[in-house]
C-alpha cells in the first residue's frame, strides 16, 4: 500500500483549510531501486535502458472507497533495453520527469529488471490508503 508524500499531505491539507488551492495533476507511475520516503529523497529510479515513468489519466484509477484507492488497469512500465535493477517500490509524481513526488509504497515481491522485462501491474495491484 502506498503512502502520501510530504509534498502532497501538505497540499491536501493546504486546500482543505483553504489556505491554497489545489488542481489534481497527471499521475505518472515510476518505480524505484530504494525507499524514496515521504520526503522523496531516498528515490533511485533507473536511468536509461528504455525506462519512463508511465501517464495515467482519471480513467485508469478506480474510485476511493473505505480509504482506499487502486488502479483500475494494468499498467506496464516497459520493456527494458538493459538492466533496470531490482525494484522495491513504485512512486506517483505529477511529471513525467522531476516533479513532485506524491505518493510512494513497497513492491508485495520485489522484482529484477533485465533486458527486455517489463513491470506490470494488474488492475487493482498499485493501492493508496488515506487514514
Amino acid at each position: 500500500m502506498g503512502s502520501f508524500s510530504d509534498y502532497a499531505e501538505n497540499k491536501i491539507l493546504d486546500h482543505l483549510f483553504g489556505k491554497g488551492n489545489y488542481t489534481p495533476p497527471t499521475i505518472y507511475v515510476g518505480l524505484s531501486t530504494t525507499d524514496p520516503g515521504d520526503s522523496g529523497a531516498g528515490l533511485s529510479e533507473p536511468s536509461g535502458n528504455g525506462y519512463a515513468r508511465v501517464v495515467t489519466t482519471p480513467a485508469d484509477w478506480n474510485a476511493a472507497a473505505g480509504g482506499l484507492l487502486d488502479n483500475a488497469h494494468a499498467i506496464t512500465l516497459g520493456p527494458a533495453t538493459g538492466d533496470w535493477g531490482t525494484l522495491t517500490h513504485f512512486a506517483l509524481f505529477d511529471a513525467a520527469g522531476g516533479g513532485h513526488l506524491l505518493l510512494h509504497g513497497a513492491l508485495v515481491h520485489p522484482k529484477t529488471i533485465e533486458s527486455g522485462d517489463s513491470a506490470r501491474f494488474a488492475g487493482g495491484e498499485l493501492t493508496v490508503t488515506l487514514d
